[in-house]
């Protein structure tokens, strides 16, 4: 029997509005289910088990078919999502996706590590903020890394660390944490506090405003500081 994966919804093409890949065009694919519960998180529906049987088994082919049939067969930069998509086996859609030309981009919060991240085309590395109430395991962390490869191979998967940021003490936790990986590309990014209501522009933009007061008072300035990209265009609707 083929393995399936836990699609929670698969959508697109839009354009990425996180992390260095910002405004590029990709398709997303959402997978279901996650080992951490952020106070802040925007996609419970991926995440909470109770939204389980929402969740669409899916073989490495058929995603692959729907992502053809949303690009019209066109390679297409690929988003994989979550939830936490490193919860499940990527390895057989990686390989079949890149046999029909597309490319491949996963953000996860440095968890679980899986061999299978040296052959992505991006990673984004997401530790959770203190706001999150989650906690991160250094150890873990660093095995996420060495999964991508050596970063003294010549041949490695691109990572970037992307720091979510709402208050003071987040952006404290985030220029510690970053001080730890200095060969990493940074992001900072402003994070929507409460997704459940209306996204209100405005407020997005003072939190951005006051977040690059504190990249410059602090000097860090290896930083990208970036808003959500997609909240200020779209609010908190799916599917776009």
């Amino acid at each position: 029997m083929a393995n399936t994966i836990p699609i929670s919804e698969i959508f697109g093409p839009t354009v990425q509005g996180e992390g260095r890949q910002i405004g590029l065009p990709t398709v997303f694919v959402r997978t279901g289910g996650c080992d951490f519960r952020c106070n802040w998180c925007d996609t419970l529906y991926a995440v909470l088990p109770e939204h389980r049987h929402d969740w669409a088994p899916m073989s490495a082919t058929a995603i692959l078919d729907e992502i053809d049939r949303l690009t019209e067969q066109r390679p297409i930069l690929v988003t994989l999502s979550g939830g936490n998509p490193a919860i499940h086996d990527l390895s057989e859609l990686l390989q079949f996706g890149h046999e029909r030309g597309h490319t491949f981009t996963m953000e996860t919060q440095g968890s679980i590590a899986r061999e299978w991240f040296a052959e992505l085309d991006q990673l984004t590395l997401s530790p959770k903020p203190p706001s999150s109430g989650m906690d991160n395991d250094p150890d873990k962390f660093q095995a996420c890394l060495d999964a991508a490869g050596d970063i003294k191979r010549t041949k490695r998967t691109p990572t970037e660390l992307k720091l979510v940021v709402l208050n003071q003490a987040d952006f404290d936790w985030a220029e510690s944490f970053a001080a730890a990986y200095p060969e990493l590309p940074l992001t900072l990014q402003v994070c929507n506090e409460d997704p459940s209501a209306p996204a209100d522009p405005a407020v997005l933009l003072e939190r951005f405003d006051w977040l690059v007061d504190q990249v410059r008072a602090a000097g860090l300035h290896r930083a990208r500081v970036l808003p959500q990209l997609h909240v200020l265009a779209w609010g908190s609707r799916r599917g776009v």
